[in-house]
């Protein structure tokens, strides 16, 4: 009979079956239990995997090499993306899974450990103290009167229940004006990135009975990047926005099913126009922010439920980011408190 190492695996088993395998191990002794971080873990493996069977000959996970690593990660800077996935930390992370199941494989199949991946780490200063102090600044937020003072301007796009005599500074509003202050609205008032704000669809709002009116409770967030699909929850004084958008958007007939679309037509909001609309919000409001100032808010909103008490798991969740990020914000809440 022919030897078995004559003939090429099937077109990826090898890869997948390794990192089943680490991925089961994980679960049953309790160190991997998020579907969130699973989803992750999922995707990063399947995007190593892809370039892997993409060479000429394909790369094995026997095969692999410190040089293969620099390819991989080369290619990677090639593409485009709105998220993190080409940032040190990432990297770091994705390399570290990698040399986690290479580890398991070795261990469970009784042969020699390929550390390509430790190897890689290890010449790559920038990459390797990636998870450092240093290289993980303490995230800037609003304080405690700058957030009320924002919230005030935002509100003030909509009309104040049970009152009439403001619709004429309403009316003075265009659609995308409102639009505007809305979507920074939900990066406040829900933590959401400006990707996932692009994203919404229509039918992302939850709504339920507040008295006697309807205001959404928590927006479905669709997957974007290497974050999961999830459920955030929105602030009341967010959610009275958001459903004045709602109606506005209605009588205007804005097509499409985008929540918050760039054209009345329906046309999704670019990533520039959504972020030059976000940094223009602020700038009116008053409040100085680098860098447009949408994570500004996201970690405005995550500080502020930490303070109420929502655990991490629970605010990694609706941020859709691993537990582990979650790291940064116990920074800020374990510092000196604030004299005021």
């Amino acid at each position: 009979m022919p030897s078995l190492p004559l003939f090429s695996e099937p077109s990826g088993e090898s890869h997948q079956a390794a990192f089943a395998s680490w991925l089961a191990a994980q679960q049953e002794n309790g160190a991997l239990r998020q579907p969130s971080s699973i989803a992750v873990y999922r995707d990063m493996w399947g995007s190593f995997t892809a370039w892997c069977l993409g060479q000429s000959p394909a790369v094995t996970l026997a095969s692999l090499d410190k040089g293969d690593l620099s390819a991989f990660q080369q290619a990677r800077f090639g593409m485009k993306s709105d998220d993190l996935s080409l940032s040190p930390r990432y990297a770091l992370r994705l390399l570290r899974l990698i040399d986690r199941v290479l580890r398991h494989h070795a261990k469970t199949h009784d042969t020699p450990v390929n550390t390509a991946a430790a190897d890689w780490i290890a010449t790559q200063p920038e990459i390797r103290y990636a998870d450092s102090a240093r290289a993980d600044p303490l995230p800037e937020f609003l304080s405690v009167s700058e957030a009320r003072h924002l919230i005030v301007f935002l509100s003030s796009a909509r009309p104040r229940p049970g009152t009439t005599g403001d619709r004429h500074a309403q009316a003075a509003l265009s659609w995308q004006a409102l639009r505007n202050r809305t979507a920074v609205a939900l990066q406040l008032g829900a933590g959401l990135t400006p990707g996932d704000v692009r994203l919404l669809r229509l039918d992302a709002p939850t709504s339920q009975m507040a008295g006697r009116r309807e205001r959404p409770w928590k927006v479905a967030v669709p997957g974007n990047g290497n974050s999961p699909a999830r459920e955030a929850p929105v602030a009341p004084w967010a959610g009275e926005l958001l459903q004045h958008w709602l109606k506005i958007r209605a009588e205007t007939l804005i097509a499409g099913e985008f929540l918050f679309p760039a054209t009345r037509t329906g046309k999704p909001w670019s990533k520039e126009a959504q972020y030059v609309a976000a940094k223009q919000v602020l700038q009116d409001a008053g409040i100085e922010a680098a860098g447009g100032g949408s994570f500004l808010l996201r970690h405005t909103f995550a500080l502020r439920q930490l303070r109420r008490g929502a655990t991490l798991d629970q605010v990694a969740r609706w941020l859709g980011v691993e537990p582990e990020a979650m790291g940064k914000y116990q920074r800020v809440l374990t510092g000196p408190a604030e004299v005021v």
